[in-house]
């Protein structure tokens, strides 16, 4: 069986206050958009993993992917599997790509092996992978409160009819280092509330907290912001805490393409 796991961005990202646990309360919106993974699950004589594409410097215990499926084996029969996952999206990207593959094994091997789990018990295993995964066993837009984990369906209207033009420079922002930077406190405006607001008004409130510390450090990333919004970008912002920048722009962004030859890039229609 074959599934396509997507990424998303962020509209919006506000740390709101460290927790005792150590980890952070956010305020976000998660979005899908449709540039995927490829993951494939077949049943084998052992347990296996084969990841492809883009070059990922983990040990295969320690992938996600097959971290979901050892979770999973815990708790319910499951044969061996070969794992076949190819890498499209690019890591420490700030898109979610390895939360996104963890989310999409766990819906893989439910539907395959008729496991019989409900969406809300899938995310439980999903957010117990990592704090974003929960989104993507659905995979639409929605508000998340705690360190990710609690969601709240939303409609984000603003987007649809629009391009969508991501942008990750060849520079990596590790989760660690991005939070290092932080200064928690609680934002002027609600990112939820910015976005119910005409989006000609998100380039003045709706913030990713990130940027403050990261750019500093990493000045191309303000640089392709600026360039976005130089072309035209009604909004343009980092993308959760990685180093993909996106826009949003009215028309087809064809023009400004070539100035991001030498990255990743990717445009498409919302």
């Amino acid at each position: 069986m074959k599934v396509r796991p997507c990424a998303k961005i962020n509209l919006g990202l506000n740390v709101v206050r460290r927790r005792a646990d150590g980890y952070h309360d956010l305020e976000t919106v998660f979005y899908p958009v449709g540039i995927h993974d490829e993951l494939e699950v077949t049943t084998a004589e052992k347990v296996s993993l084969c990841v492809e594409g883009t070059d990922i410097q983990c040990p295969p215990e320690k992938n996600l992917v097959m971290r979901a499926y050892r979770l999973l084996a815990e708790h319910h029969s499951l044969p061996p599997v070969s794992i076949r996952l190819n890498k499209l999206l690019p890591s420490q990207a700030g898109m979610g790509g390895g939360s996104a593959d963890a989310a999409f094994m766990i819906r893989l091997l439910n539907e395959q092996y008729q496991l019989g789990l409900t969406v809300s018990q899938m995310q439980q295993y999903a957010a117990s992978i990592g704090a974003d995964c929960a989104f993507f066993i659905e995979s639409r837009p929605a508000y998340a409160e705690g360190i990710g984990d609690r969601l709240t369906p939303c409609e984000v209207t603003q987007l649809q009819g629009r391009w969508l033009l991501l942008v990750k420079p060849d520079v990596a922002v590790s989760t660690k280092e991005a939070y290092a930077g932080i200064t928690p406190r609680k934002p002027l405006c609600n990112c939820l509330e910015v976005l119910r607001q005409p989006i000609e008004t998100w380039r003045q409130w709706l913030v990713n907290d990130f940027e403050e510390s990261i750019f500093p450090k990493l000045p191309v990333l303000a640089e392709v912001k600026q360039q976005m919004y130089d072309s035209g970008a009604v909004y343009a912002a980092m993308s959760g805490s990685g180093s993909t920048i996106f826009g949003i722009f009215d028309d087809e962004p064809s023009d400004i393409m070539s100035r991001f030859t030498p990255y990743y890039n990717r445009k498409l229609k919302l």
